[in-house]
């Protein structure tokens, strides 16, 4: 019963304190290192806290502990979920990370987490992006039904700079493409010096609900880049996603695992 307590007291404490490693943990507690070090190996394996990648190992929560809360109050709200998620992305990949949401037809960014690097990418908290030329866009649009894909097609396909996909028929390839790889990319279809890899979130009935970018000036990325970009992002989503209640289909879940 002890060591229960224990576990759950070092879980606590890791939520007030992270990201903090094991040495400064048990200080804080006032319990022995070892003790502290099975507790934290406990709550790993369960799935409650992850490595941050620093050296030394430093913790943080995952959001295991805010989809219990979420089953335990109600829902939480998109931001709630998402943030965490995206304070650990950034941290990955030292990029600009934005959180964009589907309005009718349109696509709205809602949360932006800057990069350290003094060349970024700034956009305004309640920018439109295009639905077809940015990459946001473009992961929430291949999400959607085939009806919806559709009717967004019979509109005019607004082109913004010369590699901007305006044709109907190459639109549709490309939504091919962004669900086979699990992430949409922009290499300067919006604004010739902006870059970005999105992936969709998706709520408990399949549908986006948003979707989650890394964002880049165009200088500062090529093609192997954002792809190596597009897992980070890919994963993210599904975290938040996961968090939020959806559950992938089976044959899914079973290719990822393979």
């Amino acid at each position: 019963m002890q060591n229960v307590l224990n576990t759950l007291r070092v879980l606590e404490e890791l939520a007030a304190r992270q990201p903090i490693g094991v040495a400064e943990l048990a200080r804080a507690m006032e319990l022995p290192k070892s003790t502290v070090q099975r507790a934290l190996g406990t709550l790993h394996t369960a799935g409650w806290i992850r490595p941050t990648g620093a050296t030394p190992t430093r913790w943080t929560l995952t959001t295991k502990a805010l989809l219990i809360g979420r089953q335990a109050t109600g829902e939480l709200g998109l931001r709630d979920v998402a943030v965490p998620v995206m304070e650990e992305l950034r941290r990955e990949v030292d990029e600009t990370v934005h959180l964009a949401v589907p309005e009718g037809e349109r696509v709205v960014l809602v949360e932006r987490l800057e990069t350290t690097q003094p060349v970024r990418i700034v956009l305004p908290l309640g920018q439109n992006l295009s639905g077809h030329a940015s990459a946001n866009g473009k992961a929430i649009l291949a999400a959607r039904t085939p009806d919806a894909v559709e009717r967004y097609l019979t509109q005019e396909l607004t082109r913004f700079t010369a590699t901007t996909i305006d044709d109907a028929a190459a639109l549709r390839a490309e939504l091919d493409a962004v669900r086979a790889r699990g992430y949409a990319l922009n290499q300067g279809e919006w604004r010739e010096d902006v870059s970005a890899v999105a992936a969709p979130v998706l709520g408990p009935d399949g549908s986006p609900v948003a979707s989650v970018s890394i964002n880049m000036p165009t200088s500062r990325c090529d093609r192997d880049r954002l792809d190596a970009l597009g897992e980070h992002v890919r994963a993210a989503a599904r975290e938040i996603s996961a968090a939020l209640g959806y559950e992938a289909p089976r044959a899914a879940r079973a290719a990822r695992a393979d």
